[in-house]
């Protein structure tokens, strides 16, 4: 695939996500790219899949320029960026002065892939849980594979509006609101003694530098997230250790703390697992799993692509427990957060 057609595959995919600013930048950008130019020569060197599951060039590039425009390097191009309605010639001169004008950045800014950590997705972790604790009542060990910076570590902070009422804490930093169809999940008072993730490239969202990377990914259009991003990160106060997620998890499996219930959870990050990475982790979780009691069980919350295409689109929701090895499947989420389906 050329990058060309990168670019304008990843325009379609933003305006269907809701975001109709990137897809006119992708747009431009698919329309007027400068293979000869210093940046354009970075980009032809990468090798294989240029695309979202692959190097996600496109993403790279449009986050450098939302970077600029959060940290008002570039004054066009924030005066051509919402909340301000400019037309397309007006957004196109200022996309590419800033190629030209920020070349510098933009290459020392896309040699790390995107990296973002969709807050939204604490609403099915918080549903999850509280089925867990419906059957098992017990303070929480938290571990995240695949955390990014760990926000999502943080969902006993936040609160969840379903239609049929709000759960969660008084004083919640926030309050997700998914379109939700299905029955409430269950009344439940999580307690999270102790939280800690693991990812290959862990973001600190109390380090500006790093918080700046994990919002410029976010969408210029869409405020809402980049408000949820930066209330998540103002209570922020997990551990996200650097490392192999599956390593982690081994030793993060072999203490099983009396009287607590230990939660892994993971959202699409998953399927980019190696295969034998995936079996080496299902076993280990398994065999935790037989080690369990009910003083010391264990939940496996899973929001994750099981390539159902047959209804809606988006991740599967489910959750295994033990003792007695239950899987429930729960429903399915869109892959931002922006809907659950619950089945319960």
């Amino acid at each position: 695939m050329s990058l060309v057609q990168a670019f304008r595959d990843q325009s379609g995919t933003c305006a269907r996500m809701g975001s109709p600013l990137m897809g006119r930048v992708l747009t431009i950008l698919a329309d007027n790219w400068d293979t000869g130019s210093a940046l354009g020569q970075k980009m032809a060197q990468y090798q294989g899949d240029i695309g979202p599951a692959g190097h996600s060039l496109p993403l790279r590039i449009c986050g450098g320029l939302h970077a600029l425009v959060l940290q008002d390097r570039d004054g066009p191009l924030r005066a051509a960026y919402p909340p301000n309605e400019v037309s397309d010639a007006k957004l196109e001169k200022a996309v590419l002065n800033a190629l030209t004008t920020h070349e510098d950045f933009l290459i020392d800014w896309t040699q790390s892939p995107p990296q973002t950590n969709e807050v939204r997705r604490s609403a099915a972790l918080i549903a999850m849980a509280h089925v867990a604790l419906s059957q098992f009542e017990r303070p929480i060990v938290l571990s995240e594979l695949g955390a990014s910076g760990g926000l999502n570590l943080m969902w006993d902070r936040f609160a969840l509006a379903t239609g049929h009422g709000r759960i969660g804490p008084s004083d919640a930093v926030l309050t997700l609101e998914p379109d939700w169809t299905g029955a409430a999940p269950p009344e439940a008072k999580p307690q999270i003694v102790d939280r800690s993730g693991v990812d290959l490239n862990p973001l600190n969202p109390k380090d500006p530098a790093d918080l700046l990377r994990l919002t410029a990914f976010l969408w210029a259009d869409q405020p809402h997230r980049l408000a949820l991003t930066e209330a998540a990160a103002s209570v922020w106060d997990a551990k996200v250790d650097k490392g192999d997620a599956i390593n982690w998890l081994e030793a993060r499996l072999q203490s099983a703390p009396k009287d607590h219930m230990h939660i892994i959870q993971h959202t699409v990050a998953w399927q980019y697992f190696p295969a034998d990475a995936q079996k080496r982790g299902r076993d280990l979780i398994k065999a935790a799993g037989a080690r369990a009691t009910p003083d010391t069980p264990l939940a496996w919350m899973q929001m994750e692509t099981d390539g159902d295409t047959t209804g809606a689109i988006g991740a599967a929701l489910t959750l295994r427990l033990w003792p007695g090895d239950l899987t429930l499947h729960l429903g399915r989420a869109d892959f931002h957060g922006r809907w659950i389906k619950w089945v319960g």
